[in-house]
């Protein structure tokens, strides 16, 4: 019938169109709120892609124990409805093995250290034959040698995890070894374009004089909620509430994250250091850290021993027409991260809540530094720089 060859021929077009499309196997280690949100936008974006000409093709998703993969990575993908209800299974705080009850789609799961060795196998299977992007979302420092050997396999790689490129200088050079093959857009200032900027610069022979930066949502709305008149313990008790910390806020307060996007920043100008070149202030004394007071001890007692040297140099901040913000500062040979006074009518000084902003300065940037300004939280903003990243990776695949 007239029907059937429309339907037959929608049904050889779409396999043509699918046959001249790229296609990218992905890997994702990572199951939390940035990884779920980039498995929520491959599959929701797929016509978007189609129109780009290009195919995302989840080949395995793990978490910290487990890797489920389809049972053949060389002709399929997981399945759309599997990859939803990962989404679902992760968010309600259960692991990967539970999808072996589901029976949805042709897959399989691996746990331990045999998922560690199938993550590997695939790596060799597609990295020097069809391609295939490692992407980690996670937050460990244990994905660092799973990415070393993909590197070697001739796999590119996409970032969020600040951690292996803020490890040793050996596995720094290694990753950036091939600066086409690797993508870490979403490690600084989630998706703003702070590292593309930065690579402009540098490509086009422009010296970076210095780069000052608020980096940490959290610290960011700190530091405009204390303008106001509000004691620290306060602020970063409603901070918890509303969900702008970590379960522990000292893992913010203590700088260490912004110390981490400034050790990336800084070796991005070819500075050869290592964490331990950084000046860091963190917020509370060592006497107050994770191991001698616990989480509820440190808001409830704690943290209130802190505000009145914040509140002293808030209003000295404000007699000298400034105000305080959380910063990275990078110059010369030194990196430093910190509390600083900023005029209240500069950029950093008009910040409000929890946007990221940062000020580069060049030659060509001298008087007027280059102003980077917008979201720089939350797992949609970091997982769309996540997407970013691997769509912009389509050239290298056949």
């Amino acid at each position: 019938s007239k029907r059937r060859q429309n339907c037959y021929r929608k049904q050889t077009k779409f396999e043509e169109e699918e046959g001249r499309m790229k296609k990218i196997s992905v890997i994702l280690m990572g199951c939390g709120g940035v990884g779920r949100q980039l498995l929520q936008h491959i599959v929701s974006f797929r016509s978007l892609h189609a129109k780009m000409g290009v195919h995302l093709r989840v080949v395995g998703v793990s978490d910290s124990k487990s890797l489920a993969v389809p049972v053949d990575v060389l002709k399929e993908g997981l399945d759309d409805d599997l990859l939803s209800e990962v989404c679902s299974i992760k968010s309600a705080g259960s692991a990967l093995t539970t999808l072996g009850a589901l029976g949805k789609g042709e897959y399989r799961v691996f746990n331990g250290s045999e998922s560690i060795r199938e993550t590997e196998e695939i790596a060799q299977l597609l990295g020097k034959s069809t391609g295939l992007v490692v992407v980690d979302c996670s937050a460990s420092s244990e994905t660092v040698e799973i990415l070393m050997k993909a590197v070697d396999l001739g796999c590119c790689v996409v970032l969020a995890n600040k951690k292996p490129l803020t490890s040793t200088l050996e596995h720094y050079d290694k990753l950036v070894l091939d600066p086409r093959r690797i993508r870490h857009e979403s490690t600084v200032g989630a998706g703003l374009p702070v590292i593309a900027s930065m690579n402009r610069i540098i490509s086009s022979g422009d010296p970076v004089h210095s780069i000052v930066g608020s980096l940490s949502g959290t610290l960011g709305y700190v530091m405009s909620e204390l303008e106001d008149g509000r004691p620290l313990s306060q602020v970063v008790r409603a901070a918890k509430t509303l969900g702008y910390t970590e379960p522990d806020p000292r893992d913010d307060l203590s700088g260490m994250d912004v110390a981490r996007k400034a050790l990336i920043l800084a070796r991005l100008l070819g500075k050869r250091i290592v964490m331990d070149s950084i000046k860091i202030e963190s917020l509370y004394p060592e006497e107050m850290r994770p191991g001698v007071m616990t989480v509820d001890d440190f808001l409830q007692n704690g943290i209130a021993k802190l505000d009145q040297n914040i509140e002293e140099r808030v209003k000295r901040a404000s007699s000298n027409g400034c105000v305080l913000r959380y910063v990275c500062m990078i110059e010369g040979s030194s990196v430093q991260v910190g509390i600083r006074e900023v005029p209240k009518d500069s950029p950093l000084g008009r910040l409000r809540g929890s946007d990221n902003i940062v000020e580069i300065r060049s030659r060509c940037y001298k008087e007027q530094p280059l102003v980077i300004q917008g979201a720089g939280a939350g797992n949609d903003t970091t997982a769309a720089g996540v997407l970013a990243d691997i769509i912009d990776m389509q050239d290298l695949f056949p």
